[in-house]
């Protein structure tokens, strides 16, 4: 009988980011802008409630967000289906937009992908976006699809430890992960429970597109390791209730204390089975979920000497625009021209409850 065949995940082949690109959808305004809205959505609210609701979204740590419609559209009462059909023609766009950037960076042409994951989870596509991407850009006919439509906030850096492994297993091809997210379809006219009410303050609209590869050819940050980490019993913090009105948010308040909990668990035994530790690291591309996740983050890792910086820029300038949102902050530090050898970190949560860590080296 033969020995079992075993993969060593950790240098087995050096998987490559190539290329990071962002797209932002056409309509912007800064929250000062949204605050009226917000207000004569609260109209017949309790005036307590209602200073509350409006001192929420003043201090959530964002200044500005993005989105597939204006203003005036969001906070109208249209339907499910009016606003499904927002999102899926956005989709097509951002999507081929932020992959045609992405390839421009690296230098390639569309048929040199072998593999395309697109992950969203704000809105339902049959088909999903990858096919039309590959008829609208000509892409190989055998190229692979992975569409991943249920792992909310961490399926940017689940999308990209499936190309991982897909990579890993092909030398010789590339990968693109396209991440399409708008939040504000999802937002619930008649509902104000402080799930919606805090979904409104934080989220953006967005997309963005990470381009891989295992061939020697190209060059970019090395994936070193990657996992995932579940927590058991957590599946009430976070997700969405389908419903008449669409896609209702589930988001409890204890998020962030459950987050600060699992940190020892989550961070220390992934680096070390790779023989670091915290302080091998230097730099942190962390998921900005909101402010309080964000400051949690900060109380951890603040008396290491570590920062976030990028992180709550990226949710100062854009808001939380769910799975393509650590791919901003990730985009910030390819731009960066960073020495080679430097460690960075990448972390993200979403529903489930999980973790997603990835390794890079640059």
């Amino acid at each position: 009988m033969g020995l079992p065949i075993t993969v060593d995940y950790r240098n087995k082949m050096n998987i490559k980011i190539v290329s990071v690109a962002k797209e932002l959808p056409a309509f912007t305004r800064t929250t000062e802008e949204i605050m009226p809205y917000v207000d004569n959505w609260m109209a017949g609210q309790d005036e307590r409630f209602r200073r509350k609701v409006l001192k929420l979204f003043e201090g959530a740590g964002v200044d500005r967000r993005y989105s597939i419609m204006d203003a005036k559209e969001v906070f109208r009462n249209s339907g499910f289906e009016k606003k499904n059909e927002l999102y899926s023609e956005a989709m097509k766009t951002l999507g081929k937009d932020c992959l045609v950037k992405g390839l421009a960076k690296a230098r390639w042409k569309a048929t040199d992908l072998d593999f395309i994951i697109t992950v969203s989870c704000t809105g339902i596509m049959i088909p999903s976006v990858d096919a039309y991407l590959i008829n609208e850009l000509g892409m190989k006919q055998d190229t692979i699809r992975l569409p991943v439509t249920e792992m909310g906030c961490a399926a940017g850096i689940s999308g990209m430890i499936y190309a991982y492994n897909f990579l890993l297993a092909n030398p010789g091809k590339r990968a693109a992960v396209i991440a399409l997210e708008s939040p504000t379809a999802t937002f619930q006219h008649e509902d104000y429970s402080m799930a919606n009410i805090v979904s409104a303050a934080i989220f953006g609209d967005g997309a963005a597109c990470v381009l891989m590869s295992s061939a020697e050819e190209d060059e970019g940050p090395g994936i070193v390791d990657q996992a995932m980490y579940h927590f058991y019993d957590a599946t009430h913090l976070m997700g969405f209730k389908l419903v008449n009105t669409g896609l209702e948010m589930i988001l409890d308040k204890e998020v962030p204390e459950t987050i600060a909990t699992h940190f020892p668990e989550i961070i220390h035994p992934f680096l070390a089975r790779n023989d670091k530790s915290i302080k091998d690291v230097d730099h942190l591309i962390f998921h900005p979920g909101g402010r309080k996740i964000v400051e949690t983050v900060e109380q951890l890792f603040g008396t290491m000497g570590k920062n976030i910086e990028d992180t709550k820029e990226v949710l100062k300038l854009y808001g939380n625009m769910s799975s393509a949102t650590v791919l901003y902050v990730l985009e910030r530090f390819m731009d960066k021209n960073l020495p080679k050898g430097e460690l960075g970190l990448m972390l993200s949560f979403g529903p489930g409850f999980s973790a997603q860590r990835i390794l890079l080296e640059f």
